[in-house]
């Protein structure tokens, strides 16, 4: 053990000594992006991504006619708020799933048998997996759990390198259904082992929603009520797709293209899905909002909350990083429809669960903070509170822990990535390969190779 932790000791003291020459070499002059007319992030400065594909699955619409307007997001054809105020009362998980997946909507006896598959394959993943893969190794970052879970999943699969379609739509369906068990026995198992409190492993009721079955697995008892469970299943249909230029649906579509199989894609998405510039936006705004409660004596004075944003944008406090969390998006400038959704579900839940003053603080930096980021940010497009700005909140008022916030997130958008996935396999057919200019200086063997030259 010493000879290793002497070992370990060298490999830090080498690599300190390497990062500044690592840092070096890497960086390449901003302005020769400009210069040769790339779009960092593949994003324009008006917000406007590159077109790298095209997609039937979904549309987002942040500008007409050259102007910016009200966001709009469609799936197949469907605008969500119209999905929404189809469902009469029923889960919409499912049916949304199957209209993402398949391009139409379901009947009531296709909806019914969708749903049912789904819910036996929570059934199917095999016997002692849990104990054997989910337990073995627990951690607080359960997006990790959930991904050595994927592709240890895919060893139990002997259709896993198939490129039969039935095969492919088999092992999406099959991920969807063992999300929400991957995202809440890895959290369990986390709770458990590091946290010292009590793990439930409840066994799926194929017979519960998606929605559901996240909070009956996640809670001691499993109950849950009806408007828990309908605030839940609306925060999945939101999250569940966006069109194929966000980071994590754009690498499923390049993973796809070289021909892997579906979990080591759906892993590979995970991975992107993680990252703090994606799938975490939620755990800021919750932060945030602590901060301000702590530092702000009254939350109800109007002009107090507005004076703290003020510094938080002046890099004076919070995190310092001059951020207002929540607030803007890379497509939508007037509004995000999925917030315009989310927050009328948002009212209800706060006024069940007792919660009217964090809403009230809520609606606070939602109508302040467009202003103070407008005077003092130089910004190209309008900005308005997304989809995450009440996200966390939701997730808090069912309480759900904040290690489940981005797992959650992908629980829903696996049906996403499934539906981009297969999507790519009909209609691909190349693999993926942009380009990128090389802006490295040419030496001969005869120059001599000094630490400028190689940067």
């Amino acid at each position: 053990m010493a000879k290793e932790k002497e070992q370990m000791t060298d490999i830090r003291t080498y690599l300190r000594t390497k990062e500044e020459l690592c840092r070096e070499s890497g960086t390449i002059p901003p302005a020769l992006f400009a210069e040769y007319g790339v779009n960092r992030g593949l994003r324009d400065l008006s917000g406007k991504g590159v077109l790298t594909g095209l997609t039937n699955i979904s549309k987002i619409v942040s500008f007409k006619d050259g102007e910016p307007c009200e966001g709009e997001l469609w799936y197949r054809g469907w605008r969500v708020e119209d999905l929404i105020s189809s469902l009469n009362g029923r889960s919409g998980f499912e049916r949304t799933a199957y209209l993402l997946l398949f391009g139409r909507m379901p009947d009531e006896d296709e909806e019914r048998e969708f749903s049912s598959v789904l819910g036996s394959l929570r059934l199917s993943l095999p016997k002692n997996f849990v104990r054997d893969v989910v337990m073995k190794r627990p951690t607080k970052d359960v997006m990790n759990s959930m991904t050595c879970s994927i592709l240890k999943l895919a060893s139990y699969d002997d259709t896993t390198g198939s490129s039969d379609l039935s095969d492919n739509i088999g092992q999406c369906m099959r991920l969807i259904a063992v999300f929400p068990l991957l995202a809440v026995y890895g959290w369990h198992a986390y709770n458990h082992y590091e946290n010292g409190g009590s793990m439930y492993i409840h066994t799926p009721d194929p017979s519960l929603s998606a929605a559901q079955s996240f909070l009956s697995l996640l809670r001691p008892d499993g109950r849950f009520d009806p408007l828990e469970a309908q605030v839940l299943d609306i925060a999945l249909m939101l999250h569940m797709e966006h069109g194929g230029g966000n980071n994590s649906t754009f690498t499923t579509r390049v993973v796809t293209s070289s021909g892997s199989d579906t979990y080591s894609t759906v892993a590979a998405a995970m991975s992107s899905l993680k990252g703090p510039r994606h799938g975490g936006a939620n755990l800021k705004v919750m932060e945030m909002m602590a901060d301000i409660r702590r530092n702000v004596n009254d939350t109800d004075d109007r002009d107090a909350v507005s004076a703290y944003l003020d510094r938080i944008v002046d890099k004076d406090t919070f995190d310092r990083q001059g951020l207002i969390y929540g607030m803007g998006h890379a497509v939508y400038s007037i509004s995000d429809p999925r917030e315009r959704v989310l927050r009328g579900f948002v009212e209800k839940l706060a006024a069940a669960k007792g919660r009217e003053k964090d809403l009230r603080l809520y609606e606070t930096v939602e109508a302040e903070a467009p202003k103070i980021i407008a005077a003092k940010r130089r910004i190209y497009k309008g900005v308005s509170p997304n989809v995450d700005f009440f996200s966390g909140f939701v997730y808090d008022m069912l309480g759900l822990p904040v290690e489940l916030y981005t797992p959650l997130f992908a629980v829903a958008r696996v049906v996403g990535w499934s539906a981009h996935r297969l999507e790519e396999l009909v209609g691909g057919g190349k693999i993926m390969r942009p380009a990128y200019l090389s802006v490295m200086k040419e030496l001969g063997h005869d120059d001599e190779i000094t630490q400028s030259d190689l940067c």
